[in-house]
């Protein structure tokens, strides 16, 4: 008779490419909601702020 040993969950290793494209790809948003949330140019700004309360978020 064959007894199997208990399986553990094994965990997954994200590469650090990934890690560094999501990491890249979060600033580079929130750079973006940053630099149209406060540009000059009113018509940009209404665009990030009718977004931004499309999306429920809060704003002012």
């Amino acid at each position: 008779m064959t007894t199997k040993a208990a399986s553990l969950p094994q965990t997954v290793a994200v590469p650090r490419s990934r890690l560094a494209v999501a990491a890249s790809l979060f600033a580079m948003g929130v750079g973006f909601v940053f630099l149209v949330g406060f540009s000059h140019p009113q018509s940009l700004h209404d665009a990030a702020h009718d977004t931004r309360h499309g999306l429920s978020f809060p704003c002012h």
